[in-house]
């Protein structure tokens, strides 16, 4: 049996701002986002639920880099049987996820949803 594997739409510029993490940490986030293409959970992730009324379905992959010094999110959503979205990357140095980066992945998440709506 072929593996069905759901190609990515990026979302603004969360492409170029993945491939400016440490390597390790663009192959890693590589290796989960493939997993969540084949329909897999990835080793580390969340649901993110308060981001709002009407915002749902996103989750982050959480990948630390190998020395601790940095913490990456990528935030998806995946629920769709043709695509995953990637809304947003980003570091942070704190567990608390920045009003900023929620902000940006809500709105690029209403962004999806009106391309959805024009299909």
């Amino acid at each position: 049996m072929d593996e069905v594997r759901k190609p990515i739409k990026w979302m603004g510029g969360s492409k170029a701002v993945l491939a400016s993490f440490p390597k390790a940490v663009v192959q890693e986030a590589g290796y989960q986002l493939d997993r969540v293409q084949l329909g897999l959970q990835p080793d580390d992730f969340k649901p993110m639920r308060q981001l709002g009324k009407g915002v749902r379905g996103i989750e982050e992959v959480r990948v630390q880099d190998a020395d601790g010094s940095g913490i990456y999110r990528v935030m998806y959503v995946a629920r769709f049987e043709d695509v995953v979205y990637v809304l947003h990357c980003f570091s942070k140095k704190t567990q608390k996820t920045t009003q900023r980066d929620k902000d940006i992945t809500v709105k690029r998440y209403k962004s999806m949803v009106e391309e959805r709506s024009q299909k």
